[in-house]
């Protein structure tokens, strides 16, 4: 039985030695970072990222930069801007049977914002025929005034967005049309339709070529919805707000969703540090185990577990994981990859623990053990396993990355769990969108950058865990 005092003694002179290796605090360090945002990231972020992630994020603009990119481009974009519920009843007045909501906007930006979105307005009507109405213009800072949307019905809770909405782009360029005076190629202007910037042209000066060459007007303007509720109906803004969705968001930027990519970054550490650190602990048991065994019993029995073992090392386990990926529906569960690294990942640490246990078993006390009649299970797990530990919990440390690694290429095919936010799962939406192909870097680089990191850390401590529990590699 082990002595506390002797395993205080082995941690302390263990530590010194550790101690001397600053690869190994520097792996710590990072370590201790990513537990700390896997552990926070309910408090970092939102608790409720995970199921916001399989929808779309209304709210936000899509694939924009990070924020701070304007201190590098020279370009002021404008900012994500929100005029929650309790500011925006301020802004509120009724006039009869038209409620006016007026909310004034800065416009100090080279480009303007990418959407307007109105959020959670209610409609109720005791008559099946009526409905609340909306109206929504834009009052410039020229004195002239935009309508985006004319009559819009409310039926129960309505949402209103512009720039995507083709309707809005035709009104945009018939008032163009009409306060420039332009004419237009009806094969230019369906080209339009679909594809104009609509807040760039509606924030823009006045010229003949805004419509291809917006340049950004800049003062203040005025957001102005105007709600009709004839008798019998009603609408409730208590909810209600208003956001001029930004050219930049957050840290990282967002996707073509409008997910946040930072929340997205620091929910990933979860799943990466959940399934390398599971994976390296079993696939290390097992090997152990399978080694020191096969080494015991030795004769046929080595033989055929060793036959086994250069089987299953010969299958080549990404196309496999593929195929199985493909059998499961398409989609692989995270228990699923779990189980699946750990079947191809034990072959090598097998072998080597096969040979460091064939030395341990002509020790003497191994053969004093067996001829007092100590029974298989004791000599393996007393006296034979206990030997392995050093290795054993440096591969730990070094089968990390490559099970992270292994997670992050299946989510990439499309082939991991999509009910989890993952950085394998990002890439791959990344790669269906064309992020790479149309400078979404953001969306391509942290991650990656993600993955990268983690490796080293692991790899970091591996390292330095062989160096301080393996004498030939020891630096004195």
């Amino acid at each position: 039985m082990v002595r506390w005092v002797d395993l205080k003694d082995s941690l302390s002179n263990f530590w010194f030695e550790f101690k001397r290796q600053k690869t190994g605090i520097l792996g710590i360090l990072l370590l201790i970072f990513w537990i700390l945002v896997a552990i926070g990231a309910p408090y970092i972020t939102e608790p409720d990222i995970p199921e916001k992630w399989k929808t779309i994020w209304i709210e936000y603009p899509k694939t924009v930069p990070p924020t701070w990119v304007g201190v590098f481009t020279g370009v002021s974009e404008a900012p994500q801007y929100v005029v929650p519920p309790e500011e925006l009843q301020k802004y509120v007045r009724v006039k009869g049977t038209k409620i006016i909501i007026d909310v004034p906007y800065n416009m100090k930006y080279d480009v303007p914002p990418q959407d307007i979105v109105i959020m959670d307005i209610s409609g109720n009507s005791t008559n099946r025929r009526l409905k609340p109405s909306l109206t929504l213009k834009v009052l410039r800072p020229d004195g002239e005034e935009i309508t985006l949307v004319s009559g819009l019905k409310i039926k129960g809770t309505t949402d209103v967005q512009v720039a995507r909405d083709s309707s809005v782009r035709k009104a945009v360029i018939n008032w163009v049309k009409q306060k420039t005076g332009i004419q237009l190629d009806p094969t230019k202007e369906f080209q339009l339709v679909t594809t104009l910037d609509t807040l760039k042209v509606v924030f823009a000066k006045l010229s003949p070529d805004m419509l291809d060459n917006p340049q950004a007007l800049k003062g203040e303007y005025h957001i102005i919805v105007e709600i009709k509720t004839p008798k019998g109906t009603s609408v409730d803004l208590s909810n209600t707000k208003l956001i001029l969705t930004g050219r930049t968001y957050g840290y990282l930027g967002t996707d073509n969703k409008g997910r946040d990519l930072f929340a997205g970054i620091v929910w990933g550490s979860r799943v990466s540090l959940t399934i390398g650190i599971a994976t390296a602990v079993l696939t290390v048991i097992v090997g152990i185990f399978y080694g020191v065994t096969a080494a015991y019993f030795g004769g046929w029995t080595d033989e055929l577990m060793m036959r086994f073992q250069e089987f299953m090392a010969s299958i080549p386990s990404l196309p496999i994981l593929i195929l199985l990926g493909t059998y499961f529906g398409g989609h692989i569960q995270l228990w699923q990859i779990v189980l699946l690294l750990t079947v191809f990942g034990w072959v090598g640490i097998a072998r080597v623990a096969r040979s460091m246990a064939y030395q341990i078993k002509e020790q003497t006390y191994v053969e004093a053990a067996i001829a007092l009649g100590a029974g298989t299970g004791r000599i393996i797990f007393r006296h034979m396993v206990p030997q392995l530990l050093p290795y054993a919990f440096a591969q730990m440390a070094l089968n990390v990355p490559s099970a992270v690694l292994a997670e992050a290429s299946l989510s990439f095919l499309g082939l991991g769990d999509p009910t989890q936010v993952t950085w394998g799962q990002i890439l791959h939406d990344a790669q269906n969108a064309g992020a790479a192909v149309n400078g979404y870097w953001w969306w391509v680089i942290p991650p990656g950058l993600a993955i990268a990191l983690v490796a080293l850390t692991f790899v970091l401590l591996g390292t330095a865990l062989d160096r301080v529990l393996n004498p030939r590699l020891r630096r004195l």
